[in-house]
């Protein structure tokens, strides 16, 4: 007995899962990647063609300020525009289930059929769903365009978070040029550290071994610096 109410106890027991689907999550990581990558490119290859502080700072700054914008707009819009497609994927479906409720009905049975419910079973689920308009609509969304309606990505949202990223992994390279120091290698090493931290970050959200997803975002990072590197040495001309 004791037992028994004990496996009950243990199956009542809940986990917590981590937000999925709240639009923010890529938006931020890409844009952080994205302003960290772009400036350390940017920043090594003009200080590699023998520029000056002030270009550096110059070409770091506009970089940031540049990317930052574009990469806001560019995940709003995205977003937006996607949001705007399932909104009106769900009006045409609203629509339907006023204008033919027994033949939307008779699709969401097929559906749980198909996924591999009893014909009854299936016909008196797709039937107690469908009393109710407001949650028919719903099951509808969710089972035929494989979205939650009231999980979508927020446009703003997505947008502020590559925007916000996007200026700190751009900082990162440029900080030692704006407080004064000219040492490329000083940059260097500070975006190092940062894909370590930002690889080794994403690994751990994602469940994936932490020392690969560092290693892994840190190579990238260097072949990127070394192909600008080597395009600045190689021009080894002043920008004016």
């Amino acid at each position: 007995m004791t037992a028994a109410i004990a496996s009950r106890r243990s199956a009542e027991i809940h986990h917590d899962h981590r937000d999925v689907a709240g639009g923010w999550l890529r938006p931020a990581v890409f844009g952080a990647m994205d302003g960290l990558l772009t400036n350390v490119a940017l920043i090594t290859g003009v200080a590699s063609a023998g520029s000056s502080h002030h270009i550096v700072v110059l070409t770091g700054v506009a970089g940031l300020l540049a990317g930052a914008m574009s990469m806001a707009v560019g995940e709003w819009t995205s977003v937006r525009s996607q949001s705007q497609l399932v909104a009106a994927e769900i009006a045409i479906e609203r629509e339907e289930l006023v204008r033919r409720p027994e033949a939307e009905e008779a699709e969401l049975a097929g559906i749980f059929r198909s996924r591999g419910l009893p014909r009854d079973l299936a016909a008196r689920v797709a039937s107690e769903l469908s009393k109710d308009p407001e949650v028919a609509w719903r099951v509808h969304v969710r089972e035929e365009l494989g979205v939650d309606p009231d999980e979508l990505p927020k446009p703003l949202l997505a947008g502020g978070s590559s925007l916000g990223s996007f200026a700190v992994g751009a900082f990162i390279p440029l900080a030692p040029y704006l407080f004064g120091s000219g040492m490329l290698w000083l940059a260097l090493v500070l975006a190092g550290a940062a894909l370590l931290a930002l690889g080794a970050g994403v690994a751990r959200f994602t469940g994936k071994p932490m020392v690969t997803g560092a290693l892994l975002q840190l190579a990238l990072g260097a072949a990127t610096a070394a192909i600008t590197y080597g395009v600045g040495t190689a021009f080894g001309t002043t920008v004016s």
